[in-house]
C-alpha cells in the first residue's frame, strides 16, 4: 500500500510540480503570454492551488529565478574549487557561464522580457532588484575565487557585471541574427583580454 503523504509533503510536491510546469510554460510562451490558468491546467491543478503557493505570476517567475541563481552559484563554486585561483580558473569560469547561457537562450530571452515588465511595476521591480543583487553577489564571489587578488584589471564585481551584460547583449543581438557573435569568437576575445600583459 502506498504511503500516504502528510499535508506538508503534499504541499511541497504540488509546489515542485507547479515550478517545473511554470518553467516550461514561461519558456514556451514568454512572460506576457503565460498565464496562471495555463500553468495550473498544464500541471493538473486548479488555479486556487497556484494561488495557495504563489501570490502572482511575477512571484512564480521570481521564485524560478531564485532557484536558478542557487544552481549557478553551486556550479561555479564546484568549478573554482577544482581548479584554484589563476588565469586558467578564470577562463574556465567564463567559458562555463557562457556555455550555460548559450545552451539556454529561451530562458535568457524570458529574463530580458521579465526585466522590462518588472520595471513598470514598482513592487515587482524592487523584488527583482534584490534577486538580481543576489545573482551578482554570487558571480562576484566566484570571480574572486577564480581570479585571486591580482589578476583582473578591474574589480571582481565590475567584471561580474560585464559578464552579465555580455550575456544579455548577445541574447538580444542573436534575436535579430542567430549567427551573430559566434561563441568561439567571443571566447577568443575574452581569452585575449584575460591574457597576462606581455613584457617588452
Amino acid at each position: 500500500m502506498p504511503t500516504r503523504l502528510t499535508r506538508a509533503e503534499q504541499t511541497d510536491r504540488n509546489r515542485e510540480a507547479l515550478l517545473e510546469t511554470a518553467r516550461t510554460v514561461f519558456v514556451e510562451r514568454g512572460y506576457a503570454g503565460a498565464t496562471l490558468d495555463a500553468i495550473a491546467r498544464e500541471a493538473g491543478f486548479s488555479k486556487g492551488v497556484v494561488y495557495s503557493q504563489f501570490a502572482s505570476k511575477a512571484d512564480l517567475l521570481l521564485t524560478l529565478l531564485e532557484r536558478r541563481i542557487e544552481d549557478r552559484a553551486r556550479d561555479n563554486a564546484r568549478s573554482t574549487r577544482r581548479t584554484g585561483p589563476g588565469p586558467d580558473a578564470l577562463r574556465a569560469l567564463v567559458r562555463a557561464n557562457r556555455r550555460r547561457s548559450a545552451q539556454d537562450t529561451a530562458w535568457m530571452r524570458l529574463t530580458i522580457e521579465f526585466r522590462l515588465a518588472a520595471a513598470r511595476e514598482p513592487d515587482v521591480a524592487a523584488r527583482y532588484a534584490r534577486v538580481h543583487e543576489r545573482a551578482l553577489d554570487a558571480l562576484t564571489s566566484a570571480v574572486e575565487d577564480a581570479a585571486g587578488p591580482d589578476l583582473l584589471p578591474v574589480g571582481a564585481r565590475t567584471f561580474a557585471t560585464f559578464l552579465f551584460a555580455l550575456d544579455l547583449g548577445m541574447t538580444l543581438e542573436r534575436a535579430a541574427d542567430a549567427g551573430a557573435l559566434p561563441d568561439r569568437d567571443v571566447l577568443t576575445i575574452l581569452d585575449h583580454l584575460l591574457a597576462p600583459e606581455s613584457t617588452p
